[in-house]
């Protein structure tokens, strides 16, 4: 599903942003029909891509994705998660990107192309029918680890909430030094997609921490859908403990 338009809280008054040339983030989930991966395990394996590709060398300094990188940031921040199966899943991997595997997920992020320049093999590639489920009870988050609260009034496909939580993963990163990018990239970028209750959801909307909004254009009307709140050890950005 399409992540498009996004506004940070701290962005909003960016409209320069539509002047410049468009680009979009390729993500590619691996859903086979026999063993589809379990939702919030897909989740946080396509955040989890979004920060693998944010730092990797090939997309800083003068590296050979890092200028597609800069286009895509400078730009309205689009991304668009589209799912494969056999065949199609191997010619995706054939292109230039990185796989992101979890527990059951594995979701091939590439980099950033024009938003009408999409590889031939990408662009024929489904962006519906990526429904998930968690067959079994998704435990607690870690509190050591960041956590990417999704609204709970909002209900997403598992496309379009993967795109969503890659968003949210990404106005995170933005956020922190340095040091402390290394060190989230070090602990393997731990982190949990969990839906906030309603009372919480409240708690982290006022709270100041990265907040992503959505400009209504699919699935859902415009409004915030992810607040990304980090952990005590792993990613120092600030917590909101609940009351």
């Amino acid at each position: 599903m399409t992540s498009n338009e996004y506004r940070s809280t701290a962005s909003e008054a960016a409209d320069s942003r539509d002047e410049a040339p468009q680009f979009v983030l390729p993500l590619v989930a691996r859903i086979e029909r026999a063993a589809p991966p379990a939702r919030t395990d897909a989740l946080e394996t396509a955040a989890r891509a979004v920060l693998t590709i944010l730092s990797d060398e090939r997309s800083l300094g003068d590296g050979e994705w890092a200028r597609a990188v800069r286009d895509w940031q400078d730009a309205r921040i689009r991304k668009v998660v589209r799912r494969a199966r056999g065949a199609e899943w191997r010619r995706a991997e054939a292109l230039p990107g990185i796989t992101v595997t979890g527990k059951s997920a594995e979701v091939r992020v590439h980099p950033p192309v024009p938003l009408d320049g999409w590889p031939k093999d990408l662009a024929r590639l489904q962006v519906s029918g990526t429904e998930l489920d968690d067959p079994d009870a998704v435990p607690d988050p870690d509190p050591a680890a960041p956590v990417l609260w999704l609204n709970p009034h909002v209900s997403m496909s598992a496309g379009k909430t993967m795109a969503q939580a890659g968003h949210a993963a990404q106005l995170a990163w933005w956020e922190l030094s340095e040091p402390d990018r290394a060190a989230w990239r070090e602990a393997g970028f731990a982190l949990s997609v969990r839906t906030a209750s309603p009372s919480r959801w409240a708690e982290l909307v006022a709270s100041g921490l990265p907040l992503v909004r959505d400009a209504g254009f699919t699935e859902i009307a415009p409004g915030e859908t992810v607040v990304a709140e980090g952990g005590s050890h792993v990613c120092p950005l600030p917590r909101k403990d609940p009351a």
